[in-house]
């Protein structure tokens, strides 16, 4: 896609001063930061960009409808969760056809009992551009919800209330709070995370009582180290509340006594730099995942008191070099856990010895044995398991050709059930794909774990078009798992390929270390590296290769698009981080930091050198790039839409060549894009139409 006729939106240059202990940078674009959103020069610019945009895909509109329908028309309309059962409640939520929102309701004692609905949000979005619940939580008598909503976009969620014995939602609302809640045990008390308003951090925990002012809620815990995330959340047997908080390389949890009126919380154990932990709790010991003289984590016990006296910790699952434990669940009977191995996310099961005696003393004497797959590349995690009293552990499966399936699995028989696999409606049939799992060697020797997925019979010729994604950062595993939208391009020839660089967790602990900090660069070779083995085995055609990431993976194609351009035809950034030094060197953005054991602090010199070295804006210079097509969000709290906004401004500056980049502004929604259903759909639709029109394929 070359640029049409019209000319695109030149945005002004107008120097600034970026200061620094490092020295001063020249931004000329600085201007296009409007933190309230209200500037009138700067929206004018955002709506002629939009308008830039619209006009260069006129032609490929009809393309672009027909798409989306073909994507919406796969969705199931009248779908509905897998009801889990919690304190005699069967708990499910559900979708009625062409409602953009889901119905959040239950069912007591039977799932053939009458529904209860328990809120409807397609109703409580009426007059919303955006809308979306969180953290649905209800206290433990069952007559009271407590819910979060977020009516912009920025994640600044705001805290209501419903008496579900009489069905009103209280007028009752506590602004700028995170999606975290726990109830007391005297069903008044409910636990939360204010947030400032201006850093997006959840600072205070506080405690509100039913009945009275917010004013009157007090403070439990106050943050005051602003590199850690807090959030509040209760033990699965409901005994503690837990306050937690987590940087990128330590932790700190706190507990109370659910039922104690005092709830007086105790520092379980104060945070070290290089240790992260969490807790859990059975009988009468903490179950703690943690990575103490155990790199890949381990989980280890301790009784309840006993916790300061790390010779009182005792392993229950001890760490391994090949095994990175990312996730646990604790029963009765036994421990789930989620575990990566050979670059896939599997479930173990641990089980106390003996079996059926509930003693978390006695875990050392139980086996361990992997849930089994037959897929060369796929996914599992655990799923909502709010009992502890069963033998089953319920789990979801996915891979590249196989929609997201419920199991519930029976640790006694070793026997599976299938609860639900995802619809797809129309001809789809896993057997008309194939999916393969390969390793690729970068430039320094390092295998890449590659997962690839084509429509099957396509031939090895050189000669398809390639999708490449990634995302390799804050050690978040990006899995192979299914996508209906995604056959669009499978049914069009496409291979889809997602290459796990380093920056993510797929290895274990020391693949993420290899990809943040000084070792950024590697996920961007990686990445390039990757595009060239396929292409040299002849997974693709060198001229249609095309890469997409998002976020911090839209990082990545800002990097590669710098420094390997001729590699890709096209490069969808969607919501991406590319203005890393200007952004880290201001402490007012929001969650910026909490971001330095990530990146850098470009205060310390090596640190500032390094990000500048890589930093997409900083990095754009006069050369051909690909065709881009860009997403951001005017209320984005994650990536500032001036970020993006900026590195196109530069772009269209600098490069040499005519191939369009665009760049799409959802005026009304933040980082995760539209909050609705079906709506959500709509940039998928316009990506692949400009993805497919790059490739020749029109129809």
């Amino acid at each position: 896609m070359t640029e049409p006729d019209v000319e695109p939106p030149i945005a002004a240059m107008r120097p600034h001063s970026v200061t620094s202990p490092q020295g001063v940078r020249t931004d000329p674009y600085y201007w296009l930061r409007d933190d309230e959103r209200t500037n009138p020069s700067v929206l004018e610019y955002l709506a002629a960009e939009n308008a830039y945009r619209e006009r260069c895909m006129a032609a490929a509109k009809p393309f672009e409808n027909a798409l989306y329908e073909e994507i919406v028309g796969r969705l199931k309309q009248d779908d509905a969760s897998v009801p889990y059962r919690k304190r005699g409640y069967w708990y499910h939520s559900r979708f009625e056809p062409g409602k953009e929102h889901p119905i959040f309701a239950r069912r007591k004692g039977s799932i053939e009992a009458p529904e209860e609905i328990l809120l409807d949000a397609n109703a409580l979005a009426v007059g919303h551009d955006y809308y979306r619940i969180d953290a649905l939580e209800v206290s433990p008598d069952d007559a009271w919800l407590a819910f979060c909503e977020d009516m912009v976009g920025r994640r600044q969620y705001r805290l209501r209330f419903k008496n579900l014995q009489t069905g009103e939602i209280l007028g009752l609302v506590i602004p700028d709070v995170e999606a975290d809640l726990a109830w007391a045990n005297d069903n008044r008390s409910l636990f939360y995370v204010e947030k400032d308003p201006d850093t997006l951090l959840g600072l205070y925990v506080k405690k509100h009582v039913l009945g009275t002012a917010p004013r009157h809620d007090t403070l439990a815990f106050e943050q005051t180290d602003l590199s850690f995330y807090t959030g509040v959340s209760k033990s699965k047997s409901e005994r503690f509340i837990f306050i937690h908080m987590e940087s990128t390389v330590s932790s700190e949890w706190r507990y109370a006594d659910a039922g104690d009126p005092e709830l007086v919380f105790k520092t379980f154990r104060a945070h070290e730099r290089d240790h992260e932990y969490q807790l859990e709790h059975l009988d009468g010991a903490f179950i703690i995942r943690t990575n103490w003289q155990a790199r890949n984590f381990r989980l280890m016990q301790v009784p309840i008191g006993a916790e300061a006296d790390r010779a009182a910790w005792s392993d229950v699952v001890a760490h391994r070099d090949d095994t990175f434990i990312e996730d646990f669940d604790v029963f009765s009977e036994f421990l789930a856990l989620s575990v990566r191995s050979g670059g896939l996310a599997k479930i173990s099961i641990k089980r106390w010895a003996p079996l059926g005696g509930g003693n978390a003393a006695s875990a050392q004497g139980g086996a361990e044995f992997f849930i089994a797959s037959d897929e060369a590349a796929y996914a599992t995690s655990l799923s909502v398991n709010p009992e502890l009293e069963t033998d089953v552990v319920r789990y979801a499966y996915s891979s590249l050709t196989t929609p997201t399936s419920v199991y519930d699995y029976n640790v006694r028989t070793r026997e599976k059930v299938l609860l639900k696999r995802d619809p797809v409606i129309g001809s789809f049939e896993p057997a008309d794909y194939r999916t393969e799992f390969l390793f690729a060697p970068a430039r320094d020797g390092t295998q890449i774990p590659v997962s690839l997925v084509y429509r099957g019979g396509a031939a090895h010729d050189g000669t398809a078009p390639l999708l490449q994604y990634a995302y390799g950062a804050y050690g978040l595993s990006t899995d192979p798992i299914f996508s209906s939208a995604r056959l669009s391009l499978l049914d069009r020839g496409f291979v889809f390929a997602i290459a796990h660089v380093r920056g993510g967790q797929e290895m274990g602990r020391a693949w993420y270390d290899a990809g943040r900090k000084l070792h950024k660069m590697n996920s961007f070779n990686d990445f390039i590296d990757v595009t060239r083995h396929l292409v040299a085995a002849r997974y693709a055609a060198a001229d249609r290769v095309f890469a997409m990431g998002g976020s911090a993976g839209g990082l990545t194609m800002g990097a590669v698009a710098n420094l390997s351009p001729g590699d890709y035809r096209g490069i969808v950034a969607q919501v991406p981080f590319v203005d890393v030094v200007t952004t880290m060197l201001d402490d007012s953005i929001p969650l910026t930091t909490n971001e330095y054991d990530e990146w850098g602090d470009p205060r310390l010199r090596e640190d500032y050198q390094y990000m500048l070295s890589y930093s997409p804006y900083d990095n754009v210079r006069p050369q051909c790039y690909p065709a881009m097509f860009v997403t951001t969000g005017l209320w984005d709290s994650q990536v500032q839409y001036y970020e993006p906004a900026k590195w196109i401004a530069k772009l269209r500056a600098l490069k040499t060549d005519r191939n369009a980049v665009l760049l799409h502004i959802d005026m009304e929604a933040g980082h995760g894009g539209k909050s609705g259903r079906f709506q959500r759909y709509r940039e998928i639709a316009m990506e692949y139409a400009f993805l497919l029109g790059l490739a020749g394929i029109h129809g």
